[in-house]
């Protein structure tokens, strides 16, 4: 299955934001690791993290854990350039955690306006494995090329955090918390003693063709086999069958659209959303046909 850039890059000229245009720029056309700096800093607070709608759903001008994963995110993409933002990032984490050492889900929103509900009415005294997950997975993909990040105290204490959690999971955990939990365990595996080992905790939760509904999401949105495993050579691959993740891999370069951009599965809460998560979407499916070899 073949993929058309020039066709995504005419669909993000036309329909995303500055910052995934210059990420795409970056990955795939040579552009400066400067530009994308400077593109998500426009998403910056003076606090250290970020806001402003770099979680599209999240538009709070407030800095937000939603906000550290998209930041580390674009931070990934630099690799194996280094920028200080990440530490600044690692720096807010560590003054919003918990005493538990988890991040709560969203921090108060005083300005809901256009935010997804699940944002807006999060408990900000509980933590979350979901986000404290996915924020600290993509900060150790960060970390493989920063070592200020990977000894910095709060990704040890959310690491820490996020295995104690997968070790008393419950019997029926929520899809997104799953898959979240294997991505960490993912990224923490190569540093982290004992995280390999524990996705044998979710391999009862996981059917092997690593397709899970997403309870609360839109009909037809899941989970899906590299949501658990987006990266090879990692050891939630070992959750799916032979040629599952393969199969999805056709699966996700096949399913550009016309236009030249991926669809989303889930639901925007805002005009701006709708449209932001489609550049967003286009660039991850790139990023990840890449990092797997399909590009």
């Amino acid at each position: 299955m073949s993929v058309d850039l020039s066709t995504a890059a005419d669909f993000l000229a036309g329909s995303a934001r500055v910052l995934d245009r210059r990420r795409f720029e970056l990955i795939f056309g040579g552009g400066a690791p400067g530009a994308v700096l400077a593109a998500v800093d426009g998403y910056r607070n003076p606090d250290g993290g970020y806001g402003w709608g770099l979680e599209p759903d999240l538009r709070s001008r407030t800095s937000q854990p939603g906000g550290a994963l998209h930041a580390f995110e674009v931070f990934a993409d630099l690799v194996p350039v280094r920028t200080g933002r990440a530490v600044e990032l690692c720096d807010w984490l560590a003054s919003v955690s918990l005493s538990d050492r988890g991040l709560p889900f969203a921090l108060p929103v005083p300005d809901p306006a256009a935010c997804a509900p699940f944002w807006a009415t999060a408990d900000p005294t509980e933590s979350s494995l979901q986000i404290t997950a996915v924020v600290a997975a993509a900060a150790h993909r960060v970390a493989a090329a920063d070592a200020v990040v990977a000894d910095h105290p709060w990704l040890t204490r959310a690491t820490d955090y996020c295995l104690a959690a997968v070790g008393d999971l419950g019997s029926e955990p929520h899809a997104m918390v799953l898959a979240f939990a294997a991505q960490l365990l993912d990224a923490a595996a190569p540093t982290t003693p004992g995280a390999a080992d524990l996705v044998d905790v979710l391999r009862p939760h996981v059917p092997a063709d690593g397709l899970l509904h997403v309870a609360g999401g839109a009909e037809d949105e899941f989970m899906r086999p590299l949501d658990f495993a987006p990266l090879p050579g990692g050891p939630a691959r070992s959750l799916f069958g032979p040629g599952v993740v393969e199969a999805e891999l056709d699966r996700l370069a096949g399913a550009q659209q016309p236009d030249g951009g991926w669809p989303v599965d889930f639901d925007s809460y805002s005009p701006a959303a709708t449209l932001e998560w489609r550049g967003h979407r286009t660039v991850q499916a790139l990023v990840l046909l890449r990092a797997n070899g399909v590009l």
